[in-house]
């Protein structure tokens, strides 16, 4: 999986193998799965942090989650040419929809195939055991605990058909070897269907990357910070119209302006600066 970089800047958008749209979800692989998103944040921020870059270069799936990488990928004519924006939230809705209906399925099956068990052999708590292992898992891994119980409450309304299991880590700026350790050890000992982790940009997906051959799972794994915080309610997504304008990031600029103006602001600028180079 490891391509290093010699240098960050090595690391261009029109390099990157980003993917096309929403419907090209559908068509992921099953399995072990990295999937990440880009946009000219984490654009900006790979530029500087060589660790960082190799993760997004590196991992199976880059999604655009930002209007400024589908418009700067045709301005450059860039190898990849999205058609369109597809967020951090589409990816989570998918997956999650995705599973829920497989879990949907396999518990219906279960169901019939137990009622005919028990009704012959009057094993009622056998029965309801193998319904409740039949049931897809889902992980969320990253975030306080405040919003990952959040997240479970939510989750139990919207997908009833999936287990949903949580690990809070330490909230430090690195993790120790020992931090580390036991965050794989849960994931692994979780041995989920889907998983998501939630860090914020960069750490999550460095961690990610990082840790990824230690990770003994099956599933599709997306970083996916922001979505925890939308998902549990802790953080209001922008409204659809400002969606569908490509504006949720001056929305958030607007809610946030002391902590959101450097990394729109600036951020913003930078990225324009860095894509007439790459242009050129």
């Amino acid at each position: 999986m490891r391509k290093s970089l010699e240098n960050n800047k090595m690391f261009r958008l029109k390099d990157l193998d980003i993917l096309g749209s929403k419907a090209e979800l559908a068509s992921l692989p099953e399995g072990k799965l990295l999937i990440n998103t880009i946009n000219a944040h984490s654009y900006n921020t790979a530029r500087k942090d060589k660790l960082f870059a190799e993760a997004l270069t590196n991992g199976d799936v880059l999604i655009p989650d930002g209007v400024s990488i589908v418009k700067a990928c045709r301005w450059i004519k860039a190898k990849s040419q999205p058609k369109e924006r597809i967020a951090g939230w589409d990816l989570f809705s998918f997956e999650m929809d995705k599973l829920e209906r497989e879990s949907e399925e396999l518990r219906t099956k279960s169901e019939e195939s137990n009622s005919m068990t028990s009704s012959k052999d009057g094993q009622e708590d056998s029965s309801l055991f193998t319904l409740r292992s039949s049931l897809k898992k889902v992980m969320f891994m990253g975030s306080s605990q405040r919003v990952l119980d959040l997240i479970v409450k939510r989750a139990a309304e919207v997908y009833p058909h999936l287990k949903v299991v949580t690990y809070s880590p330490p909230y430090k700026p690195e993790f120790s070897d020992e931090d580390n350790k036991a965050i794989i050890d849960a994931i692994n000992a979780a041995d989920p269907d889907l998983l998501w982790i939630g860090m914020t940009a960069p750490k999550q997906e460095k961690w990610t990357y990082s840790h990824w051959d230690e990770l003994n799972i099956h599933c599709h794994v997306g970083t996916i910070g922001a979505v925890f915080d939308f998902f549990a309610g802790t953080v209001e997504r922008a409204p659809m119209w400002w969606q569908r304008h490509g504006l949720e990031w001056l929305y958030r600029l607007l809610k946030e302006p002391k902590r959101m103006w450097r990394r729109y602001i600036i951020g913003n600028t930078l990225f324009l600066w860095n894509m007439l180079k790459e242009k050129c």
